[in-house]
């Protein structure tokens, strides 16, 4: 793998990791349209430390109030009583789904879900999820009310998007708004739920790249990611309070139907 390769694949990251628009369908798809070689998994999740350098980055005092909070809660064995401390927990909780999700699932993460043709329906079918969602869904309702069965749901969703193309954040702030949250606290939750999952996800996968041949240019994609996943995250914050997601859904339609033509007309060769 090449350093611009690399920084090309740390930009896909990072920007696809936090908008609704799947960086794990981009980093299948655009190594595929450029006709580079498959990057791999564990290059793709080494991305991923990129990227949670920078919601860390971005949400610094948040978590250091948030933990605060929880370990404050654990010494007056209250961990509820505070609704800091709580949604720690609750974070937590929505996490678990994803990453059972993820150990069942990792062989085909690394295999049968790497195709291009899945990538295209799966970001069609979330466009049309996030569309409907943001036009009937998005509602009132701010992170501190948060419910444990709602953490449960958009754990679930999160769930839903190992599979490439689906979207992480489209995922979980599509289930979100459906559960009437508004649209800046459905992508602030997105991103704090981001943490976790992303951190597990790394601790697995990033040894074992770095003793790779291509750990250099991981190290170039990482940086990018971590900087260009900084800006999509205050960008995305800043957009959605004011506007709504239409942009990500016809992006994502409009991608899908690309995918599915190029893969259309390699096949008719």
């Amino acid at each position: 793998m090449t350093g611009l390769q690399a920084l090309v694949l740390g930009l896909v990251q990072g920007f696809g990791e936090f908008l609704p628009i799947s960086s794990s369908g981009h980093l299948i798809v655009v190594p595929w349209l450029l006709g580079w070689p498959p990057q791999g998994l564990s290059f793709d999740v080494g991305l991923h430390l990129g990227t949670l350098f920078a919601v860390v980055a971005a949400f610094a005092r948040d978590w250091l109030r948030l933990l605060g909070s929880a370990a404050s809660g654990l010494r007056r064995r209250q961990p509820f009583a505070a609704a800091d401390s709580r949604l720690v927990w609750l974070i937590l909780l929505a996490s678990v789904p994803g990453g059972v999700a993820g150990v069942l699932l990792e062989d085909r993460a690394e295999t049968a879900f790497r195709s291009p043709l899945l990538v295209a329906v799966a970001m069609a079918v979330l466009g049309g999820v996030l569309f409907l969602a943001d036009r009937f869904g998005s509602g009132r309702a701010d992170v501190g009310a948060l419910s444990a069965r709602d953490a449960v749901l958009i754990g679930f969703a999160q769930a839903v998007a190992l599979v490439p193309g689906v979207s992480r954040s489209g995922a979980t702030i599509s289930m979100a708004l459906l559960l009437g949250y508004r649209r800046g606290e459905a992508a602030r939750f997105s991103f704090l739920l981001a943490t976790p999952i992303t951190l597990g996800a790394v601790a697995l996968k990033v040894p074992e790249l770095l003793r790779s041949d291509i750990a250099s240019a991981a190290l170039i994609g990482m940086a990018t990611a971590a900087a260009s996943g900084f800006l999509s995250i205050r960008w995305l914050l800043g957009y959605v309070r004011t506007r709504d997601y239409r942009p990500f859904v016809w992006y994502r339609l409009a991608f899908a139907a690309l995918v599915l033509v190029v893969f259309l007309t390699r096949a008719g060769r």
